[in-house]
């Protein structure tokens, strides 16, 4: 590894490095004051690293043509893509360190390792943006999981030690998926670099209108492109591999499930973007695996609002909620035609900024959750009951959160479906923007059916609730995100079409 290498994994380094500091603090020093101060200037060197990254310094002169920058035998790339995706990630680990400063005495004991691991899972994820080699997208993939199954399990009760366990072995079941996939790919096209695959493919394809035939011929591509969108599939929560989110979003901590609703999300469809858009663009293939999408996206928004709807617990809401919208996201990846004739833009760009506008929400409303269940020590929607009187302020929050879930303006939420849509809908998939439709209508009455409960009826004791300190400034920023980014989504979308622009190079 040189020291060019070294300079492009530095957010990555240093996070790894705060997550060991802190952890050797707390052995020899256990001083809460001087860790938490840390971790929250630790936060600020990945920023700042990312940022100077994205600006060209340092690496202006290692710059392909591309304005790209490649790492560790070129498996590793440094590009606008990346960056994007390292700055989400960022963003939601310090939103959810701050929203669980008060959760995490619950576990007092392992107080410490519960925040190292959530920098260890972030690393994975930061990771897994920059790849562009399949073995080491498989690796980056269990950098994330292991973490993460040990968050889930963190608790130590019945409950979250069976969410774990489950988590782990469905991740491991989906990886074995995945890397089978990969490697029927590999014995195609005799390479795992992402841009080789698309040149190799391009080749074969060539060579069969010839007359000749490849080694597994497409049926065999089309083979391993399944597996391996069965393998993401996981990751996305996608219908039929959602199997495990609903007891895993119920079992893990609520800050652990609010990372994973997003952070895990945002870091699969960055890798599916990265994979699909970078190695299976052809023109065959690239209708073939949208329609794969497209049917995995009504299924998800069907599947998930409708059995959302008998949920009494706002994590298990929460849950199908999470599985809907990834159907919803799944919407702007059908949107591909061939790399050689008018690759857009419109879906994948719609993709990211859903994405952050997902983030935004989502997080805002496990925030609130966050808070309320703090107090009530109870995550059933009954208990919300008058929380409109109890605590005006974190009621008023969680219904902008829930009105942006549904996709109503001015939140980013309506935003970001109405740039979906709108894409789909060029595309002429007129039938998948009326599923999003009719969907969206459904998952009103249960995001309603929340705002009624907190406002209508009434509440089951008189104690007022109010969120800690750092609580509300995670809370705070979520909904300010929100509503900002609703009214003004504008500087998000460029970003999103900036960083999309390298998924076809």
């Amino acid at each position: 590894m040189t020291l060019h290498d070294i300079y492009l994994l530095s957010p990555e380094i240093s996070l790894t490095g705060l997550a060991l500091i802190i952890v050797v603090l707390d052995v020899f020093i256990k001083n809460r004051v001087l860790i938490q101060s840390t971790i929250a200037l630790g936060l600020l060197v990945p920023v700042i690293l990312s940022v100077l990254l994205w600006n060209g310094v340092g690496i202006s002169e290692e710059l392909n043509s591309n304005n790209q920058a490649f790492g560790i035998f070129d498996t590793l790339v440094v590009d606008k893509f990346t960056l994007l995706f390292k700055f989400v990630f960022l963003g939601i680990l310090s939103i959810v360190m701050l929203s669980s400063v008060s959760y995490a005495h619950r576990f007092e004991k392992t107080k410490i390792e519960y925040f190292s691991l959530l920098i260890f899972a972030t690393v994975g994820m930061m990771l897994l943006a920059s790849t562009r080699e399949l073995i080491t997208i498989y690796i980056a993939l269990e950098l994330t999981a292991l973490p993460m199954a040990a968050l889930i399990a963190i608790s130590g009760n019945k409950l979250s030690s069976e969410a774990g366990i489950k988590f782990l072995i469905l991740s491991a079941i989906s990886s074995a998926l995945l890397l089978y996939g990969m490697v029927w790919v590999y014995g195609l096209t005799g390479t795992t670099d992402v841009a080789e695959i698309f040149q190799s493919i391009e080749n074969i394809n060539q060579q069969n209108t010839t007359g000749s035939t490849s080694a597994f011929g497409n049926y065999g591509l089309l083979l391993g492109l399944i597996l391996i969108v069965a393998g993401f599939g996981f990751k996305i929560s996608s219908v039929p591999f959602h199997m495990w989110v609903p007891d895993v979003y119920q079992g893990a901590p609520t800050p652990i499930t609010a990372f994973l609703s997003v952070a895990s999300k945002a870091a699969g469809f960055a890798v599916i973007l990265r994979v699909f858009y970078g190695s299976f663009s052809s023109e065959i293939l690239s209708i073939e695996w949208s329609m794969i999408f497209a049917i995995m996206a009504v299924l998800s928004m069907a599947i998930g609002n409708f059995v959302a709807i008998a949920q009494k617990n706002m994590k298990r809401l929460l849950a199908y909620s999470t599985i809907a919208h990834a159907g919803y996201i799944m919407m702007g990846l059908t949107v591909v035609s061939s790399r050689m004739d008018n690759f857009t833009l419109d879906g994948p760009a719609g993709v990211v900024f859903y994405l952050i506008g997902y983030a935004a929400t989502n997080l805002a409303a496990f925030v609130a959750v966050i808070a309320i269940s703090n107090k009530t020590g109870s995550d059933s929607i009954e208990d919300f009951a008058g929380m409109g009187k109890r605590s005006p302020a974190l009621a008023i929050c969680l219904a902008i959160a829930l009105v942006s879930l549904t996709g109503i303006p001015p939140t980013v939420g309506f935003m970001a479906k109405l740039n979906v849509f709108t894409s789909a809908l060029n595309g002429g998939l007129w039938w998948l923007v009326l599923a999003g439709t009719i969907s969206s209508v459904v998952s009103a009455y249960y995001y309603f059916r929340v705002i009624k409960v907190m406002y209508l009826s009434d509440p089951l004791e008189n104690v007022r609730i109010k969120a800690d300190p750092m609580t509300s400034i995670a809370l705070a920023i979520t909904v300010l995100a929100v509503v900002v980014f609703g009214f003004y989504p504008t500087p998000v979308i460029k970003a999103a079409r900036v960083a999309v622009e390298f998924l076809m190079i």
